[in-house]
């Protein structure tokens, strides 16, 4: 018998994928690292600069942090250590004892949730503060990856702009003292990511898996950012596909990946659920909308509100923005269902109707504007859309900047309105147009 009879039969090689596809991988990474190390350098910087723990002798473990999340992970340190009074289903070390599995599916269930367990147990508070700007870096990094999937451009930019996403007032003041909710602020562009290989009816697999993951983390935040990266992807269809037919087809491989996600997110979300259904009843609100004034006054730095919406996304991404609707570089279709996206959504954070839509149908007793995040991410993929297609003209940035112009001119009969909020708005602009 020859030895060509003997060897056995040859596999066709893969093809090797193309210099631009290998350019643009490197590219999206380049991206997202820039991202997180911007965030964590902000983060980080501005928490020593103020010298909040652990940098200096300022608390942050207050209010609901202090009494209710750390205590929560120190409980989560003692099970992974073989340690805890009790188990997944209860837990002896609150009160007199209460159940335990509902709180672990409502604000442990993170993948990044374990990490505490490589921390001293003295150090909780200190393993808490790293988880969450762990968490902030990954969303900079999601939202950065996501931008050069949907549209190729200078990975720097994408950089900066998943950044400032993941640097948006809503998560500076308000998720990073409630930590679950920052799995909502990855979630989203991460959703949003699903949708874009249903668009193209790509990883099938890899889109449930996704979608479980973000709603095993925070279901009440992925809730959200599901919404929002529905509307996102709705967009995205209409500007890029044509028929009602293929229209049809991108939506329901979207529409499949989700419910199958949230399938194989059941285990976690059934208990938490019925659960819910038994509990204490709470205080039961109304919603009013906060003035406009007040909301225009968040799109600047330096401003504070516990119930307005943090919308501050920096200067250059608002500029980026206003100035979209006059970037003549776009199709004229393309640019304003993107400016009408920014402004349905904003518009429907000031309406009871789609209040209640937004938040399951039930005004929460704190921050009614939970659902900030969703209108920061969409603000930043529309600064994206923008800036990829080059840079706008002098006339679009004028535009632009008379269009913040007005909103600024609006704030100012607005209490939340500062001194520092103008002068660095007016910084920002300069740089921004400058750049």
């Amino acid at each position: 018998m020859s030895t060509q009879q003997l060897a056995p039969p040859r596999v066709p090689d893969r093809p090797a994928p193309s210099p631009a596809r290998r350019s643009a991988r490197r590219g999206g990474l380049a991206g997202a690292a820039f991202a997180a190390l911007v965030t964590v350098v902000a983060v980080c910087g501005g928490d020593a600069t103020a010298r909040v723990f652990p940098y200096g002798p300022r608390h942050r473990s207050v209010n609901d942090l202090g009494n209710q999340f750390v205590p929560f992970h120190a409980h989560l340190w003692d099970l992974l250590h073989g340690r805890a009074q009790g188990g997944l289903l209860f837990n002896w070390q609150s009160g007199y004892g209460t159940s335990f599995l509902p709180d672990l599916g409502t604000y442990l269930t993170s993948p990044f949730a374990v990490l505490v367990a490589l921390f001293p147990r003295q150090d909780i508070d200190l393993a808490v503060y790293v988880v969450t700007v762990l968490k902030t870096a990954a969303a900079a990094a999601a939202m950065a990856w996501l931008l050069r999937t949907q549209r190729p451009g200078p990975w720097w930019a994408a950089g900066l702009l998943g950044a400032s996403y993941a640097l948006c007032g809503w998560s500076v003041i308000e998720a990073s003292y409630n930590p679950m909710w920052l799995d909502g602020l990855i979630a989203f562009p991460l959703l949003c990511l699903t949708g874009e290989w249903a668009l193209r009816g790509r990883r099938p697999v890899l889109g449930v898996l996704v979608v479980a993951v973000g709603w095993t983390a925070n279901f009440y935040t992925a809730y959200m950012a599901t919404l929002g990266a529905a509307l996102v992807l709705l967009v995205r269809v209409v500007l890029t596909r044509e028929g009602v037919r293929e229209r049809a087809r991108v939506v329901g491989r979207a529409a499949g990946t989700v419910l199958l996600g949230i399938g194989l997110a059941a285990p976690v979300l059934v208990p938490l659920f019925l659960s819910s259904k038994q509990a204490y009843p709470g205080w039961s609100r109304t919603f009013g909308p906060v003035p406009w004034s007040d909301l225009f006054a968040r799109l600047m730095p330096a401003t504070y509100s516990f119930n307005s919406p943090a919308v501050f996304v920096g200067t250059g991404t608002l500029l980026l923005v206003a100035a979209l609707p006059f970037h003549r570089a776009l199709p004229a279709r393309t640019r304003w269902w993107w400016a009408g996206l920014v402004t349905a959504v904003l518009l429907s954070l000031q309406w009871a109707p789609t209040h209640l839509a937004w938040h399951l149908f039930a005004t929460p007793n704190g921050s009614a504007y939970r659902q900030t995040f969703v209108l920061a991410g969409i603000v930043v993929i529309a600064a994206w859309t923008g800036l990829a297609a080059g840079v706008p003209s002098g006339r679009a940035l004028a535009a632009g900047a008379a269009v913040l112009a007005a909103a600024g001119l609006w704030a100012s009969g607005s209490a939340l309105a500062t001194t520092w909020g103008y002068a660095l708005s007016a910084g920002g602009l300069a740089l921004a147009a400058g750049a």
